[in-house]
């Protein structure tokens, strides 16, 4: 999850715990904000490994950076997480989200990254096409409606291949996506998705 009121409010139930004593209860909802980070890290880490364990200087097409659709709020985005992890790899970073300014974008990503690396590796995008041409993967992590739209198969030309959609908001259709070419890999498919999540098809 991201925004700012679910963590503060998870986290005055940790303090609200922890003043009345309830040690244990406090390190439950504590365990919840960890387990959080711990998925937005597992995140990054899986699309490292997919592209063949190393995205160094490899461009890689980021649709969405509010914590949510329909707003322009970036207050504690699961994609500031990511996308920082990513820029430690020194990947190159095509960010298009239609309601954050590039100025917001990179403020926030400042707070987490050199300023240097933010002005090398990231460029911020008008719109999702440009942004993903030449790209080895796709990253979704904002749920815009837009996305579910888009002419991937006009993308999947333009882009370097094996191309691949990290879908972090399982909002794409999975088969569609692979019927193109695309190597796909869904965050929360249901069973009977499992090959997203392994690049092969169980069925």
């Amino acid at each position: 999850f991201g925004g700012s009121c679910f963590q503060k409010d998870v986290l005055s139930l940790v303090y609200l715990s922890e003043s009345l004593h309830l040690q244990k209860v406090a390190d439950y909802w504590m365990g919840v904000i960890e387990i959080n980070r711990w998925q937005r890290r597992r995140f990054a880490d899986k699309i490292i490994v997919e592209l063949f364990n190393t995205v160094a200087d490899k461009k890689i097409a980021v649709f969405g950076f509010a914590f949510k659709k329909n707003t322009g709020d970036t207050r504690e985005s699961s994609a500031i997480h990511i996308i920082s992890h990513l820029l430690e790899e020194h990947a190159q970073i095509a960010v298009y989200d239609p309601k954050v300014t590039e100025t917001q974008m990179r403020w926030e990503l400042e707070q987490r990254s050199p300023a240097d690396l933010v002005t090398k590796l990231v460029t911020v995008h008008d719109n999702p096409y440009s942004a993903a041409e030449d790209a080895h993967a796709i990253v979704v992590l904002t749920e815009w409606d837009e996305f579910k739209t888009l002419d991937y198969e006009r993308i999947y030309k333009t882009m370097k291949h094996p191309a691949s959609v990290f879908d972090g908001r399982l909002i794409l259709d999975q088969r569609q996506l692979r019927e193109y070419g695309f190597r796909t890999f869904a965050i929360g498919s249901a069973p009977d998705q499992a090959y997203n999540l392994f690049g092969v098809p169980l069925d």
